[in-house]
């Protein structure tokens, strides 16, 4: 459904408008056109959304309910980067809508009228941008269709492609109008002109049109009546003047006429990610570091558009409902190839994170891993008589331990449940209240603040956690969700940042407050519905907050997963890349002791950060063949040691909010077909 867009920003409601649509309350207009209309919206929890609402017209003709029907299970598929999400729909509905992601900013076309064309490293992001987006759609069996300006928004974060009016997958199992082209005049394909065709082949014409566009102001097969258009596709070459001579050969590529000669998405996305890569170190300039290696940082330290805030968007909300859950929804991209360890970004530190992607957090983060401050320490001894007051020098609060058995050594503690193996039980989570001691209070603070942290740096925090209490159970509950469309990965990263912000909250507690404080144990759930949640996940803050073998941390396939999901959090993303190429230094400064090939960019070395556990994860998945043997494993180990905890040490003693103090290395094991974990460790500050 093509919608109009005025420009961005949240126009006046009018008359007839409705107020509320599915959970979202109404507070204006983005636009509108012939099928229906787009207001702007906001989810129980002040999310902005976009919601799409069919014409009553439209909603009659159940061949339009079909195919509105079609796109709904479409773009449900849909995750992935520079895309904007779906996040909930009724195509069933008396007017049926959807909702997704609002994205802020100007189309390609607004922009381009506005301001100009793209140049620079802006336009080499937004070519790798829209061809890594086409890659998602492509990967799922999914075809666009209707790429165009007006279907690409360039929000402060990056550009992002919207509207799967007229997608259909590639099996060809879709609901169309018999007879009735679908597309723009310009965009598209000379396949689609004669045979009605349209595959990923259509799409990345599309794409290579409309990346000519924004490199010169000018459709790359001028303007004028429908039929002249489709003649200049069909038959005469595009007009490239003033397209930088990097892009013309992958765009001459896309343009082919012949649909087989044509590039796919995912090789213009690496072309182009190569040729940002250049374009990137001069951004960064002479002074700061080389240009990200990871195509999303790349696109990110790019971008150079600014922020967009519309005054619109800061009506005052209702009052939450007890315990209400927030009902967001994920972005993908990070749904996003673990390939790309970069970043993809939808929401700022309010909603969304459109605007916080393009400058350096300057907030501490509050620990949540081993290396913690305590919290809740109350003014009383273990024995709960007064303590003395006393003035200790100022201590580090990363370098504040959790504690391994907070109970230790204590005769009578609150908490009588220790060592209780006891599953969470449905009933445990229904009978669970709010705070309502100033203590729990305090813990559902430092727990939430701690999640949001953790996972802000992955652009998750809009999955707002909440903190509830079962005295009897003496059970803190962690409930997250119901998130329509929620990729699996993002589920499993909210439990376990719950798990470690309430074990390390209420050993603290345990360990300051023991013959006050009766909580021990908590449990993860994730609402399904108003009345059902399913538990992630439980344990003890008796048992120990961090994973141990033999005293000694080591990184898992959890950490891992998370390592390997995008970050948005700058610091990250520099230290990140100023890692991988010391990896590299020191790999080849080595070789004449070791007798190993040199090694490059090119041999897949990657890093990502784990904020839950404040690990670095390396992996290759050695494209090259460089780390077979034993004793080139053994190599990369000490060299990712050497060069990981230098650059973790010389971070955190200059950065008050920089907390990644652990290491672990995989490497991929043909015979497994998998990555295996060849060290792993914690870095001496």
């Amino acid at each position: 459904m093509s919608i109009a867009r005025v420009d961005g920003r949240v126009q006046p409601a009018r008359s007839g408008d409705p107020k509320r649509v599915g959970p979202y309350r109404i507070i204006g207009r983005l636009g509108s056109g012939g099928m229906g209309t787009v207001h702007a919206g906001l989810d129980p929890a002040g999310l902005r959304v976009a919601v799409k609402v069919i014409h009553p017209a439209q909603a009659e003709d159940h061949e339009f309910r079909a195919r509105f029907r079609r796109e709904v299970q479409l773009s449900s598929r849909v995750h992935g980067p520079c895309l904007i999400p779906l996040l909930a729909a009724d195509p069933d509905a008396e007017t049926p809508w959807l909702a997704t992601a609002y994205a802020p900013g100007l189309t390609l076309d607004q922009h381009l009228a506005a301001h100009g064309a793209l140049t620079g490293a802006t336009l080499y992001a937004f070519a790798t941008g829209t061809a890594q987006a086409l890659a998602a759609i492509h990967s799922t069996g999914v075809v666009h269709r209707d790429v165009k300006p007006q279907n690409v928004i360039l929000t402060p974060a990056g550009p992002r492609v919207l509207d799967f009016g007229i997608a259909h997958a590639a099996d060809g199992t879709s609901v169309t109008r018999t007879g009735v082209m679908t597309g723009t005049p310009g965009w598209i394909s000379p396949e689609h002109y004669r045979t009605g065709t349209a595959g990923p082949e259509g799409d990345m014409f599309a794409w290579g049109t409309l990346v000519a566009y924004a490199a010169t102001g000018r459709p790359p097969f001028g303007t004028g009546a429908p039929d002249v258009v489709a003649y200049r596709v069909m038959s005469e070459e595009p007009d490239l003047d003033g397209l930088p001579d990097e892009l013309r050969e992958p765009l001459t590529k896309a343009l082919a006429k012949n649909p087989a000669e044509r590039i796919s998405a995912d090789a213009a996305a690496e072309e182009c990610a190569r040729l940002l890569a250049g374009q990137a170190t001069q951004v960064l300039g002479a002074a700061a570091e080389p240009e990200p290696t990871q195509i999303s940082d790349r696109l990110t330290t790019a971008w150079n558009l600014p922020s967009v805030e519309d005054p619109a968007w800061s009506l005052p909300t209702p009052p939450r409902r007890k315990r209400a859950l927030i009902t967001a929804a994920a972005v993908t991209a990070i749904a996003v190839t673990a390939v790309s360890g970069g970043i993809v970004a939808l929401y700022n530190s309010d909603d969304r994170t459109d605007v916080t992607l393009t400058s350096d957090r300057t907030t501490p983060s509050t620990p949540s891993t081993e290396i913690s401050a305590p919290i809740g320490a109350s003014g009383t001894t273990a024995s709960g008589t007064p303590a003395e007051t006393t003035f200790a020098p100022a201590v580090d609060p990363r370098t504040i331990r959790i504690p391994k058995d907070p109970l230790a050594g204590v005769a009578n503690p609150a908490y009588t449940r220790a060592g209780d193996e006891t599953q969470p039980h449905p009933d445990e989570w229904r009978a669970s209240t709010t705070a309502s001691s100033p203590e729990e209070r305090d813990a559902e603070k430092t727990i939430r603040d701690r999640m949001t942290s953790m996972l802000a740096t992955k652009d998750m925090d809009f999955m707002k956690p909440t903190i509830t209490f079962n005295q009897r159970a003496q059970t803190m509950i962690v409930t997250g969700g119901p998130v329509p469309q929620l990729p699996e990965n993002y589920q499993e990263v909210f439990r376990r940042a719950g798990e470690m912000a309430a074990c390390s909250a209420l050993a603290h507690r345990l360990k300051n407050d023991p013959a006050t404080w009766s909580y021990g144990r908590f449990a993860i759930y994730w609402k399904t519905s108003d009345l059902d949640a399913t538990a992630l996940g439980y344990g003890e803050a008796t048992d120990g907050c961090i994973s141990e073998i033999a005293g000694e941390w080591h990184g898992d396939e959890s950490g891992m997963a998370t390592a390997e999901i995008p970050s948005s959090d700058m610091p990250e993303i520099r230290v990140a890349d100023a890692t991988v190429k010391a990896i590299v230094a020191t790999w080849n400064t080595n070789t004449t002791e070791t007798k190993d090939d040199p090694i490059t960019l090119n041999d897949g070395i990657s890093l990502g950060f784990d904020p839950v556990e404040h690990a670095a994860y390396v992996w290759t998945d050695d494209p090259n063949s460089r780390f077979t043997s034993h004793a080139s494993q053994s190599n990369l180990r000490g060299t990712v040691e050497e060069a990981v905890c230098r650059k973790l040490t010389l971070e955190f003693h200059s950065n008050k909010s920089w907390e990644y103090t652990r290491w672990s290395v995989a490497v991929y094991d043909a015979y497994t077909d998998s990555r295996q974990f060849i060290g792993s460790g914690t870095c001496t500050l």
